[in-house]
């Protein structure tokens, strides 16, 4: 048999070696081959040397010596990627050749979490960094046997199924969120955390001595609550309340302030929330007319309550109590499991009504992981927070930084072009997230020196233009790229990354046009909208992805439930294909959507207020 696994680490081999009770002959890279110290152990195991910048002649003499091998009856592996990703996902044609016109079956493989070992080229370094942890779990993953003529298109959709699964087996061992920055926090206390106008400079420390005095303050107002509301934008505050709210166990609801009275009303009525954690001077700025249906707790008031000997008391606990003890000191009754639901994050419906999406703990980590296995993202960047948390893309991103220890400047308003130039140029930003909305803003009133630090630019919420794309790009001298996401997917489903260019190295991560492969971990399928029957490649149809992100479900909706998720796969109601070498392509909406800044907006509801009430709907889209 043909085995065809990703290629991830140093260490591939050994760990199909080791899973494995029959010799396996590898081929590897002629470079490797001949390394003096790999050479002895590469001939004893009968490898066949390859060298991809070789002639034509030479690659196919080492692929016709692959076949004859499997014509004897053994076991061969090629890597399909042909080199160690450095982008996340890679996969590559030619393999193809060996098992042509063969009997031989070829049996696709996963191997998940050798990224981010020490042997792997994660954050850009071999060997020189800390392990996650000891002993190191690895696993792998073996498909079905396919027909040797079985094409490249289809193997790499088996792949993607077989990571969907060996991703969902981490569960197991998977944490709540808010464990991975108190691990931050106790690793390295005095690194910037946040920061925005009124609180400059907040270490990764006073973060989270904030954020516990915050819990146990509110201890009392939150006891019998499950569901915890929250008004706040992307700030300081916003973060504290909602690293408080996992702390003590609760699910977050931040509300959309954007949608208007009726809209956080129906929002309130749905989660069941009787108090909401909110801000005067937010409100007072903001112009928001309150619902009457909760009760407003307001900041200023719980932070003028919380002493100097409660924020002792907190840095005690946070320094000697353990993880689990520091949870209930903050009022988590019960432990805090990765299923749980970490908040609920509202989606416009096909009818105005906004829809409850609830996102678990391991949902949100599991698009965290994959964002941080593309993007290469460490505790060396600063990502702009000017994405609201009520948002999945905003909520996301404040969990990626807080997790992965990078540093977070944020500005409530997003719109405001000057203060966000402002921001980026004072803290050295160089991961921006946004909307190519707020781009345009940021080209006609932001200079190309504020954000001379910016090393990625990635949009999502809605579609960039080509045009938008090259005329940032002119100004800025950066591209930005484009993702595509869905509330209901934690929410990135593909990206765009920067292709990694080194001698004897091309891997491409970017096509125009395109959104990008689907995340590690990740499976997305084409099928007919009307019988589901999978398509071939290059064929446009309805959009499918399964994953360890897609959500627990909808709030109190089970029959909208049932017609999202079927056998696992979230039904994106999306129209994509998938292209020959894997990348993501949207072509058209089913639902009756316009998206707008990045919200989405019913047509019904458009229809609606066009005539009666044009300013609202204008207010409420700003």
């Amino acid at each position: 048999m043909l085995l065809t696994p990703n290629h991830v680490s140093f260490v591939d081999a050994l760990m199909l070696i080791a899973s494995l009770d029959r010799p396996v002959r590898f081929i590897v890279d002629q470079t490797y081959f001949d390394y003096w110290l790999f050479r002895p152990f590469m001939k004893s195991m009968g490898n066949i040397p390859i060298s991809s910048s070789g002639a034509p002649r030479v690659l196919l003499q080492a692929l016709r010596e692959a076949g004859q091998y499997l014509d004897a009856g053994q076991e061969t592996r090629i890597f399909p990627e042909s080199q160690f990703t450095r982008i996340g996902a890679f996969f590559r044609r030619g393999f193809e050749r060996i098992a042509r016109n063969r009997e031989a079956p070829i049996v696709p493989v996963y191997l998940d979490r050798l990224w981010g070992s020490i042997f792997s080229r994660s954050g850009g370094r071999f060997l020189l960094k800390i392990p996650k942890r000891i002993p190191y779990p690895v696993t792998v993953a073996f498909g079905a046997p396919m027909a040797s003529e079985t094409s490249v298109a289809e193997i790499r959709q088996q792949v993607q199924e077989l990571a969907s699964s060996a991703w969902a087996a981490r569960r197991k061992a998977a944490e709540p969120l808010q464990h991975a920055f108190i691990r931050q926090v106790r690793r390295w206390p005095f690194a910037l955390a946040f920061a925005d106008a009124l609180r400059p400079n907040v270490s990764r420390l006073k973060a989270l001595i904030g954020a516990v005095a915050l819990a146990r303050e509110l201890q009392s107002v939150w006891k019998d609550q499950t569901h915890l509301g929250i008004l706040l934008p992307p700030s300081v505050a916003g973060s504290l309340v909602n690293l408080a709210a996992s702390l003590s166990g609760g699910v977050s609801v931040n509300l959309n302030y954007t949608a208007g009275c009726s809209g956080m009303a129906s929002m309130i009525r749905q989660a069941e929330l009787s108090t909401i954690i909110s801000s005067r001077t937010f409100v007072e700025r903001a112009g928001l007319e309150l619902p009457e249906e909760a009760e407003f707790l307001w900041l200023e008031d719980i932070a003028a309550q919380i002493g100097t000997a409660a924020r002792i008391k907190s840095t005690v606990a946070l320094l000697f109590l353990t993880v689990r003890g520091l949870e209930r000191f903050c009022g988590a009754l019960q432990p805090v499991k990765a299923d749980d639901l970490a908040t609920i994050i509202f989606s416009s419906g096909s009818t105005g009504e906004p829809k409850g999406v609830m996102l678990s703990h391991y949902n949100v980590d599991a698009n965290v992981e994959a964002i941080t296995q593309v993007l290469g993202a460490d505790s060396n960047d600063r990502a702009l927070g000017i994405l609201p948390l009520f948002h999945s893309f905003g909520y996301m991103s404040f969990w990626f930084a807080a997790q992965k220890g990078l540093a977070m400047p944020m500005h409530p308003n997003p719109l405001e072009a000057p203060v966000v130039g402002e921001l980026a140029s004072r803290y050295n930003a160089t991961i921006l997230l946004a909307t190519p909305t707020f781009l345009q803003l940021y080209m006609r009133r932001c200079t190309p020196e504020q954000f001379g630090s910016l090393r990625l630019v990635l949009t999502g919420a809605e579609k960039l233009s080509t045009d938008l794309a090259l005329a940032f790009e002119d100004r800025f001298g950066i591209r930005p790229l484009e993702g595509y996401s869905c509330t209901e997917c934690s929410p990135v489903i593909a990206v765009s990354v920067p292709d990694f260019r080194a001698a004897g190295y091309f891997q491409s991560g970017f096509r125009r046009g395109f959104v990008g492969p689907p995340l590690p971990g990740l499976a997305a399928r084409i099928v007919d909208p009307d019988s589901f029957e999978p398509l071939p490649v290059e064929t446009p149809g309805m959009l499918l992805v399964k994953g360890p992100n897609i959500m627990a479900g909808y709030l109190g909706r089970e029959d909208l439930t049932r017609k999202a998720l079927r056998d696992g796969w979230y039904v994106t109601g999306d129209i994509a294909l998938i292209s020959e070498d894997g990348f993501l392509k949207i072509t058209d909406r089913l639902s009756r959507f316009s998206k707008i800044g990045g919200e989405m907006v019913p047509h019904g509801r458009i229809r609606r207020h066009s005539t009666k009430q044009p300013k609202c709907l204008k207010a409420s889209l700003q």
